[in-house]
């Protein structure tokens, strides 16, 4: 049997992989998403189709990142929920997975962040599902001036390398084919090396004040371990979803709106503050 590749040190001995049953829980997505289907029609025919209806797009961009080997596509459905509440919503910009080492992902995430910055003259919030989360947490920390607040979804921030070994094997398939020459793929690097120790440091990293953080997890996760996610610096949230499944889920998107609305006050609050203080 092939070595795993991924670092002892993304995996702290407080933490473990899911056990093989825990994977049943991931069976829960088709309810989740016909879940979300429902949802969708209910929002429909009571949507008043009269001048004025929609809402004022005065909220905070929010930019939306996916987990690992999922691409843009796999948040189309919380976007959605998001602009009918009135957020601009910006892709990441990772088509088809999110396969490429972490520290080129986050280099490109900061130059997507400068870009809507620039472009809105305001700072950003994140939204980040399970590696896309750990990679929000990274760039929050180095760039507060580009990102206001996070919010993670299974993100197992305080011990990557908390996964049910299903993910093993996709991580052993891009080692693998990074030797061979395939480019735009993790390679042993990113997974046991200097890369992977330089992503798991950031993700560790104090976040500077006036930066809202929840992170929101459930016990039914079927690919991580659910502890992983509980940063000491966050807001935690729990859900009854499965890992696949928080992206999603509508009782899971009420979520991520609740936390969205109160990063933003937060950040309102504490510039009253400051101009009082001025």
């Amino acid at each position: 049997m092939k070595k795993n590749p991924v670092a002892s040190f993304l995996l702290p001995d407080d933490f473990r992989r899911p056990p093989l049953v825990r994977m049943l829980h991931e069976g829960r997505l088709v309810g989740e998403a016909s879940r979300h289907a429902v949802r969708g029609v209910t929002d429909r025919r009571t949507r008043t189709p009269y001048a004025g209806s929609h809402p004022v797009r005065d909220a905070d961009p929010v930019l939306l990142v996916p987990g690992f080997m999922a691409g843009d596509y796999t948040l189309a459905a919380l976007g959605r929920t998001l602009r009918r509440e009135g957020f601009r919503t910006y892709r990441a910009g990772i088509m088809l997975a999110n396969k490429s080492c972490t520290l080129d992902t986050a280099e490109m995430l900061e130059a997507r962040l400068e870009a809507i910055v620039a472009r809105r003259e305001q700072r950003v919030q994140i939204v980040g599902h399970s590696l896309g989360g750990m990679l929000a947490r990274g760039l929050a920390a180095r760039r507060p001036d580009l990102v206001s607040g996070i919010v993670t979804m299974g993100s197992p921030v305080l011990a990557p390398g908390a996964h049910h070994r299903a993910l093993g094997v996709l991580v052993l398939g891009l080692v693998g084919l990074s030797k061979v020459g395939v480019a735009g793929v993790m390679t042993e690097t990113c997974v046991g090396g200097d890369c992977a120790l330089q992503s798991f440091e950031e993700a560790k990293l104090e976040l500077p004040e006036g930066i809202g953080y929840t992170a929101i997890y459930s016990r039914n996760d079927g690919i991580i371990d659910w502890r992983a996610c509980l940063d000491p610096a966050a807001e935690h949230v729990e859900v009854r979803a499965s890992h696949v499944g928080m992206a999603v889920d509508p009782r899971v998107s009420d979520q991520v709106l609740t936390a969205l609305a109160a990063h933003r006050a937060q950040a309102q609050a504490q510039a009253g503050l400051r101009i009082a203080s001025a």
